[in-house]
């Protein structure tokens, strides 16, 4: 029987997200909207072929960094009126990167943009759709679980970090069921199960249901499905009993 250990040991290290990095394609990120609040609708010149847009967790590259805003969005940013300035910042980082309304109201307040100007810009803003919560959380949970495993709590923490309101984070979790996020547990387990042949069975046991657990997954659904896993290779059940470890 092996040593009993508390869960948080293992979620302790959870990973941390940049909160800039990899944002999904919410609705509402359409080129209505976008014409509406005077931007091109791909964001880009014509007669130039358009960039491969990024998927969630793909970090820009050396082009997209250097890339510059549009003329007009950048004349705007450095207009002495407020109300344009905002605009132009938040046109600017939504371009190709559907963004919370925190997170352009943090950007906004760093540029010194004043709250009242701030909250009318993004009131325009969530009115023609370039903001929109809910949908950034349901392709965030879409694109992350399927995309990184992770699992419901772990994707709470995220859309968290990233300013969205709690109702609104219960609802987009609430896509995943147990049985959907224990289906992603396996195959995760599946997955790394054949780098751990080789090492002894109580390491095998932490380190996969570790991985687990620094994904978001209960401690209850971690261990049954690594144990189931194990014993499905011929290790010993005694050692996989339910009595912890």
């Amino acid at each position: 029987m092996t040593r009993r250990t508390d869960w948080a040991e293992y979620a302790a290290g959870h990973e941390h997200t940049d909160a800039g990095a990899g944002a999904p394609r919410g609705r509402g990120t359409g080129p209505g909207p976008a014409a509406d609040a005077g931007v091109a609708e791909d964001g880009g010149t014509p007669g130039r072929p358009r960039r491969r847009r990024r998927g969630f967790g793909e970090a820009a590259s050396a082009g997209d960094k250097d890339s510059p805003p549009s003329s007009r969005a950048g004349r705007e940013e450095s207009s002495g009126d407020p109300v344009e300035r905002a605009r132009a910042i938040c046109l600017r980082l939504l371009t190709g990167t559907p963004r919370t309304r925190k997170q352009l109201a943090d950007a906004l307040r760093k540029r010194e943009i004043p709250d009242e100007v701030a909250e009318e810009v993004l009131a325009r803003f969530e009115e023609v759709g370039l903001i929109d919560d809910g949908a950034f959380a349901d392709a965030w949970v879409e694109s992350r679980h399927h995309g990184r495993g992770l699992a419901r709590r772990a994707l709470a923490r995220e859309l968290r970090t990233k300013g969205v309101d709690a109702a609104v984070i219960d609802e987009a979790v609430a896509q995943l069921d147990t049985d959907q996020e224990e289906a992603t547990a396996r195959e995760l387990v599946a997955r790394k199960l054949r780098a751990t042949r080789g090492l002894d069975r109580d390491k095998r046991l932490r380190r996969l249901a570790g991985m687990l657990a620094r994904k978001g997954y209960p401690e209850g659904v971690a261990l049954r499905v690594v144990r189931q896993a194990l014993e499905e290779e011929g290790e010993d059940p005694d050692f996989l009993g339910d009595d912890g470890y």
